[in-house]
């Protein structure tokens, strides 16, 4: 029986050997950290402290506004220093609260639950949200939300994103080689919500250690199993997963509860457990920093709210000059104009190339040679809908399923003319979903 995929996709070079190799390593910060606070999709958090209040790692320091919405915590101790915009990854100016460690990194209190499986199901519920979980992988939805569908009952498939196919990153790897109990026992706790659902672990099989390890852990689990995944460019996105591993399909007007699955990353599991088991906030994640301009690639456990360019200098700093910075996978990340912005909940890596590729070549027309739809996994015409994005044609872009684009950037790479097909669509998709909400 072959791998479980999907049709389309990619095969790019992964840079993955650079850190996949070397153990986490547990990175205190210095000086201010920055926590923004919107870290999620939905509304802003809402300060809970003032300038010149002292907290603990921990501590609440903005809470939810909102049903879809997220508390966020210190994840150090100190003095908040201000309440001010800073600049965030995606270059937006995001109102945030500003501590100055004091190095000490003095805890608020946890209580830990001696048995979970005794907390109803509204408790898990409240537990996950008071900690301010959210998706890891980069959307930032609220947890809370994700595991709170209209009839929990119809919910099939629990699905842990261990795919990790951006190419260079391996946090999700050495989490899981790591600490793989951890991700196991936050499956458990889902599985508490959900009575009739099956957890299941999609691992690309270029992780043969982390199937292995997941499959002696889960052996003697009725309601777990691991399902190897065929590496391949985009195999971690939501759609594709949900294809490989169960066989069904959605579309941009659906949700995965619609299909019967709700859909996580190895972080946002881990997460779980530690909000539903030890009672701890979300206050840290596991970072890659990496590329080839990086002198040390590795993974780095920090605390959110860690500036940049303290992660570079703890890599080792950079051993040529990087032409491209990148927050995130360079499929899917977001050119860097600078280190001088916080980590956050959603971020996870730290990309330093000494070679930009994608500005050294000009785009050259189109030659119908169709590469780019045998790369799209939604079976798009991505040249016609660039096409159409440039002539400002938004009725024929939606008529030829312009929306449906899960934004990979499948298309661009493969493309031989080097036309920046994905960041035509993506514009295109903005103005339309724009126009849609203001019509509301």
């Amino acid at each position: 029986m072959g791998l479980r995929t999907f049709k389309g996709g990619i095969h790019p070079y992964d840079g993955k050997e650079l850190s996949k190799s070397k153990p986490i390593k547990e990175l205190l910060p210095e000086g201010e950290l920055v926590f923004p606070l919107s870290q999620h999709i939905g509304a802003p958090a809402t300060p809970i402290v003032s300038v010149g209040d002292g907290v603990l790692k921990g501590q609440k320091i903005a809470d939810a506004n909102g049903f879809v919405s997220s508390p966020v915590f210190s994840s150090v101790s100190g003095t908040v220093k201000a309440i001010e915009p800073r600049r965030t990854t995606t270059g937006d100016m995001v109102n945030s609260i500003i501590i100055e460690s004091d190095g000490n990194f003095m805890e608020a209190g946890f209580t830990e639950t001696e048995d979970v499986t005794k907390l109803s199901k509204d408790e898990i519920i409240g537990k996950i949200r008071d900690a301010g979980v959210v998706g890891m992988g980069g959307a930032g939805f609220p947890t809370h939300v994700k595991l709170s569908p209209k009839d929990p009952d119809k919910i099939d498939y629990i699905i842990a994103n261990c795919a990790e196919c951006e190419p260079y990153l391996t946090s999700d790897y050495r989490r899981m080689i790591e600490q793989p109990e951890k991700l196991v026992e936050g499956m458990k706790i889902i599985l508490l919500l959900f009575p009739n659902a099956t957890g299941c672990f999609g691992i690309e099989d270029n992780k043969p250690d982390c199937i292995e390890r997941l499959t002696e852990l889960t052996k003697d689990e009725p309601r777990m199993k691991v399902v190897p995944l065929m590496t391949k460019y985009p195999q971690g996105g939501e759609r594709q997963l949900i294809h490989a591993v169960t066989g069904r399909d959605i579309n941009s007007k659906m949700l995965p509860a619609d299909a019967g699955c709700i859909v996580d990353n190895v972080e946002t599991i881990v997460a779980i457990y530690n909000a539903v088991k030890l009672g701890k906030p979300l206050t840290n994640r596991i970072f890659t920093v990496t590329g080839d301009a990086v002198s040390d690639p590795r993974n780095f456990y920090i605390s959110i709210g860690t500036n940049y360019r303290q992660l570079l200098d703890a890599a080792g700093g950079l051993k040529t000059d990087a032409k491209k910075l990148v927050a995130g996978g360079p499929m899917m990340g977001f050119a860097l104009f600078g280190l001088d912005v916080p980590t956050t909940k959603t971020t996870s890596a730290l990309l330093c190339m000494s070679k930009d590729e994608a500005s050294a070549f000009e785009p050259t027309a189109c030659i119908n040679c169709g590469r780019c739809v045998e790369a799209c996994p939604e079976n798009l015409i991505p040249s016609r809908l660039s096409d159409f994005s440039k002539n400002g044609q938004k009725e024929e872009f939606e008529r030829w399923y312009g929306l449906e684009c899960v934004e990979c950037g499948s298309c661009s790479y493969g493309c031989p003319a080097r036309r920046p097909l994905a960041q035509a669509i993506k514009t295109m998709k903005k103005q339309i979903l724009a126009d849609k909400r203001k019509k509301k």
